[in-house]
């Protein structure tokens, strides 16, 4: 099926900080949003959401027919979704509640129109099993908030069409999101693990007695933080590089657990996987076109890394 009609009104349902942000950022890019929530007190607190947000919305730039007045609020889930053309959830993070959510979405929702699930921690496959038309839900996870931050991660089930996961990446380009499609399902999708990764290497530095949090802080935010919001790290090192690029780049990193003084985990303390070895650096040195992620550094990576870029 095709599910490239002309997107017209949003439904949103879950008004909590994340719908609420999402609201605000439909209406703002001038569509008709319905809300639904069954919480006491959820239309008062979603309306002042959207107008305390509006000034921020306001100075970013407004879509022609942009209006607060767009916004309409239901208890009813059913109603909300009868004419909806794209479907943003924003439920609970418990496996059996979005199972029974989406398989009541996909009744209620028209079958051309897609399903998108803000989830940060559950995958797509869980979420769309019980669904009469799995083909047409995706994950669209943003960071919060959603009307400010612009990175959405767009990943499928295996259920999933891929006609539907362009398409989710089509629309949400289309808004002035800054879509990235996932090729695999995972736990925490990928800037959440990211951002993980480099926080385990900030406890490990502070824990060892090496800085304190206020200037573990101040080494992001004023180093490297700076730079990663014109540019993620491959592309960095490639830079850094010169004319050799990252490749040049990468083999001037060693990994002391290569050596088997250091064995590297094979699972992190979020339960998440890691790869051994150097096998991701030598992955992003092949892919740099793609701008592939390297993975996380070790904390001997990551010294030796500051040290190179502080000669540049």
């Amino acid at each position: 099926m095709s599910y490239d009609k002309p997107i017209c009104r949003v439904a949103i349902v879950g008004t909590g900080v994340i719908g609420a942000s999402w609201a605000a950022q439909y209406l703002a890019r001038g569509f008709d949003v319905v809300a639904t929530d069954p919480a006491p007190n959820a239309e008062t607190n979603l309306r002042k959401y959207v107008a305390d947000a509006w000034p921020a919305l306001t100075t970013i730039g407004l879509s022609p027919g942009a209006s607060q007045d767009r916004l309409r609020f239901t208890a009813s889930m059913k109603e909300a979704l009868s004419q909806a053309d794209f479907v943003q959830e924003n439920g609970p993070e418990r496996p059996e509640f979005k199972i029974k959510l989406f398989a009541d979405m996909d009744d209620a929702t028209p079958p051309d129109s897609l399903i998108a699930s803000s989830s940060s921690g559950i995958t797509m496959s869980v979420m769309q099993s019980k669904c009469a038309h799995p083909e047409r839900c995706v994950v669209g996870h943003p960071f919060n908030p959603p009307h400010i931050i612009p990175l959405v991660e767009v990943v499928g089930g295996t259920k999933t069409a891929p006609e539907a996961i362009e398409q989710a990446m089509k629309f949400y380009a289309a808004i002035g999101k800054k879509a990235i499609y996932l090729r695999k399902e995972l736990p925490g999708h990928v800037a959440n693990r990211l951002q993980a990764a480099l926080y385990r290497e900030v406890a490990y530095l502070i824990q060892e007695g090496v800085l304190s949090v206020a200037d573990a802080d101040d080494a992001v935010s004023w180093g490297p933080g700076l730079r990663w919001g014109v540019m993620g790290p491959s592309l960095q090192w490639h830079v850094g590089g010169g004319a050799g690029g990252i490749k040049h780049f990468m083999e001037h990193l060693e990994d002391p657990r290569e050596s088997g003084d250091h064995p590297r985990p094979q699972e992190d303390d979020c339960g998440w996987g890691t790869e051994g070895g150097r096998q991701p650096f030598r992955r992003a040195a092949r892919e740099t076109g793609e701008r592939a992620p390297a993975g996380p550094p070790s904390s001997t990576q990551s010294a030796r890394m500051r040290g190179r870029q502080d000669q540049q």
